[in-house]
């Protein structure tokens, strides 16, 4: 069963919605706060005109009567009631009556006020708003309470106003109206502006996507965009670090396959030859299978050296790998080793000083065996062998010391290419190769000395020296 495809998030998409999406909130909360104050505007505007009218009632207010039998009366002209009677889009009822509820003129079907003034009104009046309805339809009430004084007498009226909301919510409706289209065309084109940044800000990465999509695939050049922004000069610097260590691998790989179809060339002829001798009867048979097995053995080995050298090309990509006590590497190795010691009888001697590198433990196993080996491989029986790690300031040093006959000048550095075999023995030139290109891989260096003793050479000195940190 194939995984799930992921499908990639949109970077101008991701972008636009952060933008978009808080400013549509934010505009819609303003577009609300702003019909919020435009509607309380309205009907304070409203109101007003309201109060008015009930002010303008109240004017035609009177008492009748001395003392006790002083009576309240109201006398409003027709003049007075004409903005009550006409047929507009809203429609005015008003109703005047004492504190008790006594009806003196008006509407006797509007609902009798039952409210308090409120403690701080919005008016410097006695005056109260509340809505209401009349007749079936809701009514924006305004009740004024107005004391009529007189030589002779004194009351208090409850004046009544009454008008339907017909006007009010058309003005509520066109201001929404208004509103929402402003709003729209702001975000419209504060999106037009939004997605006109994000394409300009992405062009850029677009461009780049194009070149790189543009190249063959063995065109592993570095990416070369001066112009491109700053926030993507670290992906295009980790961009160009990847294509070169690709291209690294890449050459080591075909330099791989070069040399071993090379260097196993000669292995595999010889034996062939050696079948089609042993065919013909040239030797006896154990001696033929004797020299199959020997040049069998050299392929073996070369074939694991060049193995373990594209390893180490292996692991230079890799990130950086645990701390190694490196002490504990070296006295696995020279246990492993050990037989092959015992049986040149080599005068052997040890000393490792607690050390741990930031290294992989293959690495630094195999770089012990390839010296230590070659020195085996170097040192005449009986010679002395002898190996040292210490830690010298910030810095691993290992010494392979063995006793042989040392080496020209001349063979120091070219030892360390593939396939340099020296003149003293017959090796496939790789130990110290896969040795050079282990200490190249962790910031070391490696050099090979010959140890002096009375004006001779009395040894071959391997020195690796290691960064610890």
């Amino acid at each position: 069963m194939k995984p799930a495809r992921v499908r990639a998030r949109s970077l101008r998409r991701q972008l636009l919605l952060g933008i978009l999406i808080p400013l549509v909130l934010i505009v819609g909360f303003n577009t609300w706060s702003l019909y919020r104050q435009a509607l309380g505007a309205l009907h304070t505007a409203y109101d007003r005109t309201l109060l008015a009218s009930a002010k303008s009632l109240g004017e035609w207010l009177d008492v009748s009567g001395e003392g006790d039998s002083a009576r309240l009366q109201a006398q409003v002209p027709s003049a007075a009631l004409e903005a009550f009677e006409a047929d507009h889009r809203s429609r005015m009822a008003y109703r005047i009556s004492t504190r008790e509820g006594v009806l003196l003129s008006g509407y006797e079907d509007l609902p009798m006020w039952r409210g308090e003034i409120p403690v701080r009104p919005p008016y410097a009046a006695l005056v109260d708003f509340y809505d209401g309805e009349f007749r079936g339809d809701p009514v924006r009430m305004a009740v004024l309470l107005q004391p009529v004084a007189r030589t002779t007498g004194k009351g208090m009226a409850v004046v009544q106003v009454a008008e339907t909301l017909e006007i009010r919510h058309a003005l509520a409706r066109q201001i929404l109206w208004d509103t929402l289209v402003r709003q729209a065309a702001l975000i419209a084109l504060i999106a037009a502006t939004a997605i006109g940044v994000v394409q300009l800000a992405t062009r850029p990465v677009r461009r780049l996507s194009r070149e790189v999509q543009d190249r063959p695939d063995d065109d592993l050049r570095p990416i070369a965009a001066p112009d491109a922004p700053r926030e993507l000069q670290p992906l295009i610097a980790a961009t160009n670090a990847h294509m070169q260590r690709h291209g690294e691998m890449l050459a080591q790989r075909k330099r791989f396959v070069r040399d071993a179809s090379h260097q196993l060339r000669t292995p595999l002829a010889v034996l062939k030859a050696q079948v089609q001798s042993a065919r013909r009867g040239d030797l006896p048979p154990a001696e033929a299978l004797a020299e199959i097995e020997d040049t069998v053995d050299r392929a073996t080995l070369l074939a694991n050296q060049m193995l373990a050298l594209a390893k180490v090309a292996q692991l230079r990509q890799q990130a950086d790998a645990s701390a190694t006590a490196f002490d504990a590497v070296v006295r696995d190795v020279a246990l492993e080793l050990s037989p092959l010691i015992a049986e040149h009888g080599l005068d052997f001697s040890l000393q490792a000083a607690p050390v741990t590198l930031p290294a992989h433990e293959w690495m630094l196993r195999e770089l012990t065996r390839n010296l230590l080996h070659n020195a085996v491989r170097y040192t005449p029986a009986g010679g002395l062998l002898g190996i040292t790690l210490e830690r010298v300031g910030s810095q691993a040093r290992l010494t392979v010391a063995d006793g042989g006959p040392g080496i020209a000048p001349e063979l120091a550095q070219r030892l360390f290419q593939p396939f340099s075999a020296g003149t003293h023995g017959s090796g496939s030139g790789l130990g110290l190769a896969i040795c050079h290109e282990i200490v190249q891989a962790l910031g070391g260096r490696i050099e090979l000395v010959n140890r002096a003793h009375n004006g001779r050479v009395a040894g071959l000195d391997a020195i690796v020296t290691l960064p610890i940190e």
